[in-house]
Order: structure tokens, then C-alpha cells, then sequence
């Protein structure tokens, strides 16, 4: 059976050691504050990322990769093993264009490649326990066809809600109105975001304070999940306190098989800023 490798890009927001264990190739997104351009999570980290964010006086924007930066990648790849085969898994091109220029990049490719590009329809973590699942079916000698059909059931049945602090930088990114973020930020109302099965960014909840918000997501996974085993997946940005309190709300009301956290990288940090806090949640 060729070997199979996965390849994401860098708003999976996946561990450096995760990666490096599973062999998982990433190709990273530009962070830019003004004219100074970083490399996501290659030459600027979450610590380093967060506290310029603090002080830098304008929002930083983002850049996807270029369909030559993938095609660099797939051909370095296939010149080392040419049979092999890609499954290559990337942040909802409803926020990006990076699915998009990973597809560019396949279809420039001179020689033939077995290459299967994914629309992950999440980010962040969302789309890391996709990347991480099939690395690890992958190690394990599962077919190409039995990843897909995993990271097919795993985008439909994941449960993902997330928490932001303020709704300065969804509201400077276009993702909500500017009165909508006034009015949040004044009466206190933390809206409980999740991403759709289309990929896009919706509020599910409106609930007055953070404690009240979390245990209302733990409510909303109770209904999706009930007593079955589940992975659980909590991620933060530049404080973990508030992620941790969601944590030790639902650690115990859940069969909790495994738990996992991370930080949210740079270019998803840029969109949803310092002080969030986001839930992944999936059947075992």
C-alpha cells in the first residue's frame, strides 16, 4: 500500500511535537503587522504573536499561501516518495483562500499525484482533530478511502463552541456589525459562536456573562452528546484561566476518553483575539 501522508496548513493550530511525532508537513500562513510579515507558528509564536497584538495600535492581517508555497511542498514530497499518496486538510475556505490555492497547486503539478485536497469547513483545533485523526489512521495502515470516510463523520458529528472576550476583533474582521459589538461589549452579552456544517461562523446563543455562557455550552453538548465517550479539545489564546473554568465545568459531566489542549495560533488569533476560549468535542 503507498505510504500516505497528511498536510495541513498552519491555522490547524496542531502541537509542533504532535506534528513532528505524526509526520505531518504544514504549510504556514503570513501574520503581518504592517509591514513586518511572520511566518504562523514558524517565526512568530502565540506568546510573542499575543503580546504584539496587545501593543500594536492597528489589527495585523493575514495571508493564505500561495499555490507555489503548496507546490513546493507536494513536489518535495512526492520527489522523496513517489508513490505516495496526499490527503492534504485545510482551514473552511469560507475564512481562506488557502483551500483554494492548495487546489491551484495540485492542479499545477506536472507529474501525475495521487492528491486529495479537503475543505475541513472549522479552524483552529477544529480542523487539527481532523489532520491529527487521519495522521494517525495513516500510521496505523488505514486506507486512503477508510481517512476520508473518518474525516468526513468526524466534520459532521464534531461539537464546537467558542467564547471570545471582546467583540472588538470579530467586529474589525466583518464577522459582526459594529452596533451588534457596542451593544455586546455594554450589556456584557457573550455570544456562543460555533462554526456550521457550511463552514461558517454563526452564533448559536446570547447570554449575559461568561459564567452563564459556559454553562450553557455545557448544556448544548449534553443535548449533541449525552453520557457517550467522547474526546474533549480545550483551546485558548493568550490566557488559558477562562478555558480551564469551561474544562472543570465539563469534565465531569461527560465520559470523558481523552483530553487534549492547545493555543490558538496567530493567524486565528488575529480574527478572534486575546481572551478566547473554544471547546472541541467528538464521539470516540
Amino acid at each position: 500500500m503507498p505510504k500516505i501522508i497528511i498536510v495541513t496548513d498552519s491555522t490547524s493550530d496542531i502541537p509542533k511535537e504532535v506534528r513532528e511525532r505524526l509526520g505531518i508537513e504544514m504549510v504556514p500562513l503570513k501574520v503581518m503587522f504592517g509591514y513586518d510579515a511572520f511566518l504562523d507558528n514558524i517565526t512568530i509564536g502565540p506568546e510573542q504573536f499575543y503580546e504584539k497584538l496587545q501593543q500594536y495600535p492597528e489589527l495585523p492581517t493575514t495571508s493564505q499561501p500561495s499555490p507555489a508555497d503548496f507546490m513546493a511542498v507536494y513536489e518535495r514530497l512526492l520527489e522523496q516518495q513517489p508513490e505516495a499518496s496526499i490527503i492534504s486538510i485545510h482551514i473552511s475556505s469560507q475564512f481562506s483562500g488557502t483551500f483554494q490555492s492548495a487546489l491551484l497547486a495540485h492542479s499545477m503539478l506536472e507529474r501525475a499525484a495521487d492528491i486529495t485536497v479537503v475543505d475541513s469547513k472549522s479552524a483552529s483545533y477544529g480542523a487539527g482533530l481532523l489532520v491529527v485523526r487521519a495522521a494517525e489512521m495513516a500510521a496505523a495502515g488505514s486506507s486512503k478511502d477508510e481517512i476520508l470516510q473518518e474525516i468526513d463523520r468526524l466534520r459532521n458529528e464534531m461539537g464546537l463552541y467558542f467564547l471570545v472576550d471582546t467583540l472588538e476583533y470579530l467586529q474589525k474582521g466583518g464577522r459582526i456589525g459594529r452596533a451588534s459589538a457596542l451593544v455586546g461589549s455594554i450589556l456584557n452579552i457573550k455570544p456562543i459562536m460555533t462554526i456550521d456544517k457550511e463552514g461558517v461562523v454563526t452564533a448559536v446563543d446570547k447570554v449575559r456573562g461568561s459564567k452563564k455562557a459556559m454553562h450553557r455550552i455545557v448544556a448544548l453538548l449534553k443535548e449533541q452528546f449525552g453520557n457517550e465517550p467522547v474526546t474533549l479539545v480545550i483551546a485558548w489564546t493568550s490566557d488559558k484561566t477562562p478555558a480551564m473554568e469551561l474544562y472543570e465545568l465539563i469534565k465531569n459531566e461527560f465520559a470523558v476518553h481523552k483530553v487534549i489542549t492547545t493555543t490558538i495560533g496567530p493567524a486565528i488569533g488575529t480574527h478572534v483575539g486575546p481572551g478566547t476560549s473554544a471547546v472541541f468535542m467528538y464521539r470516540v
